[in-house]
């Protein structure tokens, strides 16, 4: 696992190679292995393959959406908020858990924060989201990760550049 957090980093441009078959069903098996609090399992994901939805989903917000002109996967992950409180959380357990899947497939991968964001002044990115995909109100939509082959690989963070700073031992 460490091995895995070394090397990873987000990748915003992919190259046009599709995904293999047998990665995305390990993909989608990760993210249904995904922890949940009290083993509820509120989320739902939403693989999105289709390069002109994708090109759609874009338009969810005004920054932060480059990866997804140039992947060939994108992950919605939402939750129906009516089954668990911590939906929020559960969500960003399998987003990460995804993406540290992804990493270990020798694929890239970048988290797209959608919870929170706009799409315009009037319409939220989680709401254009869901008219979009056809997802129910009572699902909210946290975030979108892309995932493909990265065009060109990053070194992760050296260990000199990590934040040793903010760990406190027994007490702030």
């Amino acid at each position: 696992m460490i091995g895995l957090l070394r090397q990873r980093r987000s990748i915003r441009k992919y190259t046009t190679q599709q995904i293999e078959p047998e990665k995305l069903e390990i993909l989608k098996e990760a993210v249904l292995r995904s922890p949940s609090s009290k083993n509820i399992n509120p989320w739902e994901f939403v693989f999105v393959d289709d390069p002109a939805l994708i090109g759609e989903l874009k338009n969810c917000k005004p920054h932060g959406v480059a990866p997804l002109g140039t992947a060939p996967l994108a992950v919605v992950v939402c939750a129906d908020e009516t089954k668990n409180d911590v939906w929020v959380e559960d969500c960003s357990i399998a987003s990460i858990l995804l993406q540290l899947t992804a990493q270990s497939l020798g694929l890239g991968s970048c988290w797209i924060q959608v919870r929170e964001r706009m799409h315009s002044e009037a319409v939220s990115s989680e709401k254009f989201i869901q008219d979009l995909l056809n997802i129910p109100e009572n699902f909210r939509v946290l975030s979108i990760v892309t995932i493909g082959c990265p065009e060109k690989l990053r070194e992760g963070k050296p260990l000199e550049e990590l934040q040793f700073e903010k760990i406190r031992m027994n007490r702030f």
